[in-house]
């Protein structure tokens, strides 16, 4: 066993590492709240698996890794910091993602599962132990409570003390013992993280249909922690064509360190042994699958009770809702065109007789609009990277980006004023937004870097011919608003044929939304129609991607889970 340190995004953690030079895939362990990596090295030896590697780390703020106890910046920043400690398992030790089978316990489980879901990486299974998709709180209205909490203390940090008696745990008085007399262990857990867990797990036992891996989920029938209802709805959910779902009766929590775990242990290792790849990928999703149900859901009637509050919602936006500047402009150009996005990016409330102000703020503050304003900084974010990349690999300034359905062009622009080295092509099929854009551009100084012109984001043999080839493109939030997989295939194709050798691609995609049957029964798009969308799971854009011959290496995604971005090079 070796003792290592990965550099994760702000911060290097620690793990353990049980190396095989004649491994033939990875298992990599995410230990429960409260815990570290330690805890499982019992696990790693027991489980007996010969022909793998074991990697197990300690969280930010857990065992000895950096930060303080029991507290990281959010959930979703645990989540992220996993994608980023897998890739580096990935590079370091050679193993490929795809032959990696990922274990997680209680609420490192919900790690997994979340990173499953709004990452999707190709990995070859995973095993979730004792979920805590719900924790049982046991003090009335104590959600409510701690968020109110967390409000009066704003970004100040705010921790609970677990509950959870090591007896309530497991069986095994010696297992017990050793927990309670475990130094690393950390007992406060922060108020955000907490608070995150719930909504994180909220969301992805609502969308579980969206995960297709093969998943092994094992539940304690007496379990003190967690509300194993939660669990069996997830697994009734998941997409999974190879799944499998077993209740200890009578274990607590920690199924891994139970009196009786031999049992536990025996059912892991059979499913590690016997899981395989079952995913075709997601390329006729559009004609048949998950989203695809549910988008025609949405194209028929809702019931009369949801088609009366829809209807109400509808005639308050469209009479009292235009004294608020935003929603006016929505209803002139369609709440998905791109000068209500630049507008949305502004995030000035402005509109008339006093009122229209307050209503446009809270427009503007609607989770989707804050998630959209999140997506652009993350595509500025991934945008530099790329741009970094570009020039380490040319070993030269000369970055051409290609954007094909800029809209007004607003992150790109925003990106240029500090790349001095770099030029950009900016296409947009609406002629208003080219226009808008060029102003934009004129007014920040770019005009000489910068050229707008009106293009089909659609038209593979044009976006195949455009000269100089790009060694960036962009496509953002284009695909979401078009279901039919073959457009997009066309336009990736283009891109792909048209760029520079070892160029890079930076894709958005929307794999949730919270509101999306109010946007599709009360909104209307850029053509004046019902704005009625087809999600694309995660796993679906990635595969798109793939089909067009690029490879993802990086992604960025909002706290909501709604929008992501991505990083792709060919």
């Amino acid at each position: 066993m070796q003792e290592l340190h990965a550099p994760v995004n702000d911060v290097q953690l620690f793990y353990r590492a049980w190396t095989n030079p004649g491994a033939k895939k990875a298992v990599v362990l995410v230990h429960r709240g409260h815990e570290h990596s330690g805890r499982l090295a019992d696990v790693v030896e027991n489980l007996g698996i010969t022909d793998a590697a074991f990697f197990a780390w300690d969280a930010r703020g857990h065992g000895r890794s950096p930060g303080d106890r029991g507290y990281a910046p959010s959930f979703s920043q645990i989540v992220k910091d996993l994608d980023a400690f897998v890739r580096h398992v990935s590079r370091t030790h050679g193993i490929a993602v795809e032959d990696m089978v990922v274990l997680g316990h209680s609420v490192g489980a919900v790690t997994v599962a979340a990173w499953v879901h709004d990452f999707a990486p190709p990995i070859r299974a995973m095993v979730l132990v004792t979920p805590a998709l719900k924790v049982k709180l046991y003090v009335p209205f104590a959600r409510t409570g701690l968020a109110l909490l967390q409000a009066m203390r704003g970004d100040r940090k705010s921790y609970v003390q677990s509950y959870v008696k090591s007896t309530m745990l497991t069986h095994d008085a010696a297992e017990a013992k050793r927990y309670a007399e475990d130094p690393l262990i950390t007992r406060a857990i922060s108020v955000n993280v907490l608070l995150d867990l719930y909504e994180i797990s909220e969301r992805i036992v609502a969308d579980a249909g969206a995960i297709r891996v093969p998943a092994l989920v094992l539940s304690g029938g007496a379990d003190w922690v967690v509300d194993v209802k939660e669990q069996r709805k997830f697994f009734d959910r998941l997409g999974s064509q190879m799944k499998r779902m077993r209740v200890f009766d009578g274990m607590y929590h920690d199924l891994l360190h139970e009196a009786g775990r031999a049992e536990v242990l025996a059912e892991i290792r059979e499913f590690i042994n016997e899981s395989h790849e079952t995913r075709e990928p997601l390329l006729h999703a559009d004609r048949d699958g998950y989203t695809k149900r549910e988008y025609d859901q949405l194209t028929r009637p809702a019931s009369p009770l949801k088609s009366a509050a829809f209807a109400v919602q509808r005639i308050t936006l469209s009479t009292i809702g235009k004294l608020s500047r935003g929603v006016r402009l929505g209803w002139e150009s369609g709440f998905d065109s791109g000068r209500s996005l630049d507008y949305v990016y502004e995030n000035e409330a402005r509109g008339k007789l006093g009122i229209g102000k307050l209503i446009d703020r809270a427009y503007l503050g609607s989770v989707g609009w804050k998630g959209i304003r999140q997506r652009k900084l993350n595509l500025e974010k991934l945008l530099r990277t790329a741009i970094a990349k570009t020039q380490d690999n040319l070993h030269s300034g000369d970055v051409r980006i290609l954007d094909v359905a800029t809209g007004c062009g607003r992150y790109v622009l925003d990106v240029l004023k500090d790349e001095k080295n770099a030029t950009a092509l900016l296409r947009d099929f609406t002629p208003a937004n080219v226009e808008q854009g060029r102003e934009i551009a004129r007014s920040m100084g770019l005009s000489d870097r910068v050229t707008f012109e009106q293009g089909n984001a659609f038209d593979e043999e044009a976006l195949a011919k455009i000269t100089p080839a790009p060694t960036i493109a962009i496509v953002s939030g284009l695909y979401e608003l078009f279901g039919d997989n073959e457009m997009v295939l066309r336009s990736l194709r283009g891109i792909s044929r048209g760029m520079t050798e070892g160029g890079y691609l930076v894709y958005t995609g929307q794999p949730w939304h919270p509101q999306l049957e109010m946007i599709a029964r009360v909104l209307t798009n850029r053509d004046g129609k019902p704005w009625i969308m087809r999600r694309r799971t995660q796993e679906e854009m990635d595969d798109l991607v793939r089909a067009a011959g690029f490879r993802k290496i990086d992604m960025e995604i909002d706290r909501w889970g709604i929008f992501t971005v991505s990083l792709s090079k060919i």
